[in-house]
């Protein structure tokens, strides 16, 4: 058995560790700002330069990025625990570094499909370590805010790097120019992953040993752990199939929204900024929702998130004669109901699976809500070439809304009780070997 982390050295809690947690966060604006790099250019990309005229086809590198990174995911907890933490996050940034490039000057469609396959591996690494990092630094008393600061950096990256590739588009033209920002996000962010980022894996352990029967806590495998957060845990399988769902939603826009707003005349800094206005509000306001999600519990804004999310869908799909007001309008909601679902499903895995095998859980939970990219990809592409792009965005408007109902019967609340478990275990010793946990 390993032996206990000196608490006289390694220190759970936010303010304990806030160097080494706001340079996560900053890494993590450059792991969100390399998928901000696709958002408003490279669909068009697909449909001018290549003149792809399937959806499908046009689509394909949303389904790549998606299932390579819902891979990419799954095995990313399964590595950290055999290797280190820090490891896995550098080893993203070197798949990273030829993105940009690739994306640049790559000759035909299928070396941007290719890119999208190193993107998803990079993604799957890097930004799965630096949401178990943050997790491991700061305990489980302040789990939503680090989730959701982590989010924010992430998916404020992505909407403002979405937003100045538009315009950079819009004056330089659809390739290189827009694509050239990300050789300065992968050169830094491998640069700090490798020289100044420290490993967790020690704080991880301590929050371990602190919970009530630690001693008889054994790692399960990893099939155990993946038939818990996929289905046989009612609330994790809520957690996930929401998670898909919510980014469907996500894939369909990166696909459909520059196609159908173009349709539609909206201009490149038009769609730039509409492409923008999501992220850009997903991201910020998780610095509200993580805390929210701490004080008030993680169900209210899961169900309540699906829902809007939906409403924004329906805004969207039902206000194209004014197509950019609807476009505005309709990002913000889906951005206001994706930062109260995103945080605080992270937080809610984070709440119900032991430390011993937290990472793994949170691999597979981050594997079925990436795989909705390609999901979401697939259907609007199967959807927008039988019924039009606009159906696209009714369909998946009415999943979300399904999902939603799905998360309110099926999931439990799951902050009052591990917090209550979390207090009394951070308040005495574990106890003696055999101790079960506290009673309810």
């Amino acid at each position: 058995m390993e032996s206990r982390p000196d608490p006289a050295t390694v220190r759970l809690g936010l303010r304990e560790n806030l160097g080494s947690f706001a340079l996560l966060v900053l890494v993590n604006a450059f792991v969100g700002g390399m998928v901000g790099l696709e958002r408003t250019v490279v669909p068009l990309v697909g449909a001018e330069e290549f003149r792809l005229a399937s959806e499908v086809v046009v689509f394909a590198f949303i389904m790549a990025f998606g299932v390579v990174k819902a891979f990419t995911n799954l095995a990313s907890g399964v590595l950290a625990d055999r290797f280190t933490r820090k490891a896995v996050l550098v080893a993203g940034w070197a798949l990273g570094l030829p993105v940009p490039f690739l994306l640049a000057w790559g000759p035909t469609w299928g070396w941007i499909v290719g890119a999208n396959v190193l993107l998803g591996l990079s993604q799957g690494l890097a930004w799965s370590m630096t949401v178990a990092m943050k997790i491991d630094l700061v305990g489980s008393a302040r789990r939503g805010l680090a989730v959701g600061l982590n989010e924010f950096a992430g998916y404020g990256a992505v909407g403002l790097t979405a937003l100045l590739t538009g315009y950079v588009a819009a004056a330089r033209g659809l390739r290189p120019d827009p694509f050239l920002i990300g050789v300065a996000y992968a050169v830094l962010g491998f640069t700090l992953s490798l020289f100044a980022v420290r490993d967790t894996g020690a704080h991880a352990a301590l929050e371990a040993s602190l919970h009530p029967g630690a001693e008889q806590v054994a790692r399960p495998s990893t099939g155990w752990v993946v038939a818990q957060t996929t289905w046989r845990n009612r609330t994790l399988f809520a957690v996930s199939q929401a998670g898909l769902v919510n980014n469907l939603n996500d894939g369909m826009s990166w696909g459909v929204f520059p196609l159908l707003f173009a349709a539609h005349g909206v201009g490149l800094e038009g769609i730039g900024l509409i492409k923008a206005v999501y992220p850009l509000t997903w991201g910020i306001g998780q610095v509200v929702t993580g805390p929210l999600s701490d004080r008030y519990g993680r169900k209210p804004l899961i169900v309540a998130g699906m829902i809007t999310q939906a409403a924004g869908h329906a805004v969207i799909g039902l206000g194209l004669a004014r197509p950019f007001t609807a476009g505005l309008m309709g990002s913000v909601l889906l951005g206001i109901g994706t930062a109260m679902v995103y945080p605080s499903l992270l937080a809610a895995v984070g709440d119900s699976a032991h430390p011993s095998w937290r990472t793994t859980s949170l691999g597979v939970y981050r594997f079925w809500r990436d795989l909705g990219y390609a999901v979401g990809a697939l259907t609007s592409g199967l959807v927008a070439g039988a019924l039009g792009l606009a159906w696209a965005v009714h369909v998946a408007g009415l999943l979300t809304l399904a999902s939603g109902l799905v998360a309110w019967g099926a999931m439990r609340e799951t902050l009052p009780t591990r917090a209550a478990e979390a207090r009394e275990a951070f308040r005495q010793p574990a106890g003696p070997p055999g101790a079960g946990r506290p009673s309810r």
